[in-house]
């Protein structure tokens, strides 16, 4: 045993070192008290104790904002100063409970009591009224909740059963997408996916192209608005069976109908549609697993013609300042939902140029928090 530890200390990085004695520093019961008596470091003490307090506590305040999401509460508060009386009836609660609901918004500042027996949104809350896309997210999050309920049992299944994710995302299902609704994944899509491509509209030369091909493009949200950017290039949506029909729907009566055609298939069983110069990846990638999304990497490379683009738009892994959204929100939304898993600019760049692409080149995105972009070059 001693020659194993041995070795192990021998082969240990500056890195490694590093992060075993500042854990010992950190560890310490004594470190800790003197940090939070020693005026130079009790505000570093009293912040790295609120975050520890953000880890045990933070489902709860998911919970609170589920509540003023859930009701309509922010869009109420959000119309007019409301009175105590008014918001009682509103969320048929008692005056105790409305009164332990408000101040618990306070606290997160999603309400505001600027006067007596007046409540209005507060900064967070007001931010969060005009987010359809994130309001839409935490409604949907009770079923990842009910999934990470017992998160041991989610980890051991190794994702060969049904979950309530996966059920939800019926292409991720086990059982199969086949005879499932999309319906409601889709609108979820619709509601969520602006906040991701608003990111790449403008940055990117939509213009330059002929024809794009959106994959994975539901209703065709994203289509629509990249219509709206150039009257020329001839645009289409490739989904499965159950989902192209939304699309086919909503340009049935629009003007846009002659220019945005649809195609019928699944990228695991079907070839790419061929003569698109752009194929788009909209917050597609990472919901697969890593040999469904090579594959489907290569299945594009080979559609597109010489000098043709792809473009992927996703939130990523190691992200600088996001990194609890990558590998920790995504790394268990992706595990409960059955299939992907957030991967890192640095890995998608690999995969892409393990298919053929030469030239893999990131569009710097204004909120990378919410998504990054790669463009790759045939």
């Amino acid at each position: 045993m001693s020659s194993i530890n041995d070795s192990l200390t021998a082969q240990q990085t500056w890195r490694t070192r590093w992060a075993l004695w500042r854990n010992g520093i950190l560890g310490s019961r004594k470190f800790q008290e003197w940090a939070a008596r020693t005026p130079i470091f009790r505000s570093v003490a009293r912040r790295k104790a609120a975050g520890q307090f953000d880890l045990i506590a933070g489902f709860v305040y998911t919970q609170i904002t589920y509540v003023f999401v859930q009701t309509g509460l922010v869009q109420f508060l959000r119309d007019q100063p409301r009175v105590t009386t008014e918001i009682e009836r509103f969320l048929d609660l008692s005056a105790h409970a409305a009164e332990r609901i408000l101040k618990a918004g306070v606290a997160l500042k999603l309400a505001e009591s600027p006067q007596d027996d007046l409540w209005v949104l507060g900064e967070v809350g007001a931010a969060l009224s005009v987010n359809d896309g994130a309001m839409a997210m935490i409604r949907h999050h009770q079923l990842l909740y009910r999934d990470l309920a017992d998160p041991l049992s989610l980890l051991r299944e190794e994702r060969r059963g049904e979950s309530e994710l996966s059920a939800f995302w019926t292409y991720a299902s086990p059982a199969g997408a086949a005879g499932q609704n999309a319906a409601p994944y889709s609108e979820l899509m619709r509601a969520t996916q602006p906040m991701v491509w608003q990111q790449i509209l403008g940055r990117y030369p939509f213009e330059q192209h002929k024809k794009m091909l959106d994959i994975g493009g539901g209703s065709g949200a994203f289509v629509e608005a990249v219509a709206g950017q150039t009257d020329t290039l001839e645009l289409a949506v490739f989904d499965l069976p159950d989902v192209v029909p939304l699309a086919a729907e909503r340009f049935a009566s629009s003007p846009l109908g002659t220019r945005i055609a649809t195609h019928v298939g699944s990228f695991r069983e079907h070839p790419i549609p061929a003569g698109y110069d752009l194929i788009t990846l909209i917050r597609i990638l990472h919901d697969h697993d890593d040999d469904v999304a090579q594959a489907l990497l290569a299945k594009i490379y080979e559609s597109l013609p010489a000098r043709g683009n792809l473009l992927i738009v996703e939130p990523m892994a190691e992200t600088r300042g996001a990194e609890a959204m990558g590998d920790a929100y995504f790394g268990m939304y992706l595990w409960a939902m059955g299939s992907g898993r957030p991967r890192s600019l640095h890995e998608n760049s690999g995969m892409l140029k393990n298919v053929g692409f030469s030239d893999v080149k990131e569009i710097v995105t204004p909120l990378p928090i919410i998504t990054r972009a790669i463009v790759a070059a045939k």
